[in-house]
């Protein structure tokens, strides 16, 4: 019951940080992009990681908490050298959803 409520509030922390944009080569790359745009313009990234959860829902009439499907959720880390700080992607079900500087 703790990963959807844990996936919720990361989805949101991101969603927040989402405006981020950084340049790869001559282009910018922004998170109102598709993936395979992403991949044109930037390359493979330097780190790929993935997880897929569950995605649970209430049943209004029971109160009961079942299984909706899945989501997959990618973290994409692009290097950027030694002089700017790594920019991490998030895909969230093959779409971007949030850009933002390694901290």
């Amino acid at each position: 019951m703790r990963t959807p409520i844990f996936t919720a509030l990361l989805l949101l922390s991101f969603a927040a940080n989402a405006d981020e944009t950084f340049r790869c080569g001559n282009w910018i790359v922004s998170s109102d992009m598709t993936v395979p745009e992403l991949l044109k313009k930037c390359g493979e990234p330097t780190t790929r990681s993935k997880k897929v959860e569950d995605v649970m829902v209430r049943n209004r009439d029971h109160g009961l908490i079942t299984k909706q499907g899945t989501t997959t959720i990618e973290t994409w880390t692009y290097d950027r050298g030694s002089q700017a700080k790594p920019m991490v992607v998030t895909i969230v079900d093959d779409r971007i959803k949030s850009i933002v500087r390694q901290k």
